[in-house]
């Protein structure tokens, strides 16, 4: 990255803080030359708060500190990406984000997740997920084995709309069987992103 020009912006420049993993913008601060200097020695971000009138370190009080993943800067040199890895909730509320948005992957897996895990915790009259959560865990977990069979057995074949169907069957009752044990994808994921490290 080219040397920055922090007199542009009278001493501070705008930060955007971007989670690295979902692409969700957290919140925006403030770096003035030093506090730009202690974020890439240190890797957390610093900002310069503008109401204190002095440095603090994201997370000094909270530990939920941003991890510096990336620096990026604009095409007019005013302006910093900082991508990160969040330890814990952005805002000083306690949400994931200053904007008050989840921050999570927005793919529909993670949208049916959402709709499952209200079936369970909204039981609706005549839904096949709430079927499942009543029939118990038992259930539960022999439909994910016989999905998976299903799945097996249609993989040796070469029709690709019954592959695919018995991909999505299987993918569905895993994510039922996550929620009933208390689990969600994201627990999944971290776990496959430990053994890739």
């Amino acid at each position: 990255m080219k040397e920055f020009d922090f007199d542009k912006g009278n001493g501070l420049v705008p930060v955007i803080i971007q989670d690295d993993k979902t692409a969700k913008v957290l919140m925006l601060g403030y770096f003035n030359a030093e506090a730009y200097k202690k974020t890439v020695e240190s890797g957390k971000v610093t900002f310069y708060s503008r109401s204190k009138q002095r440095l603090w370190t994201k997370g000094e009080t909270s530990s939920n500190f941003l991890n510096v993943v990336q620096i990026m800067q604009d095409c007019d040199n005013d302006t910093l990406l900082v991508k990160v890895d969040p330890d814990g909730p952005v805002c000083h509320t306690g949400t994931d984000t200053c904007f008050s948005e989840v921050n999570r992957a927005q793919s529909f897996l993670h949208q049916l997740e959402e709709i499952i895990t209200d079936r369970k915790n909204n039981p609706k009259e005549g839904s096949y997920t709430n079927h499942l959560f009543d029939k118990g865990i038992n259930k539960i977990a022999q439909k994910v084995g016989e999905e998976a069979v299903e799945l097996v057995i249609e993989s040796k074949d070469e029709n690709q709309d019954l592959f695919l169907g018995e991909a999505a069957d299987l993918m569905y009752h895993y994510i039922v069987l996550l929620a009933q044990k208390g689990f969600t994808l994201n627990d999944v994921e971290q776990v496959l992103q430990k053994r890739h490290s």
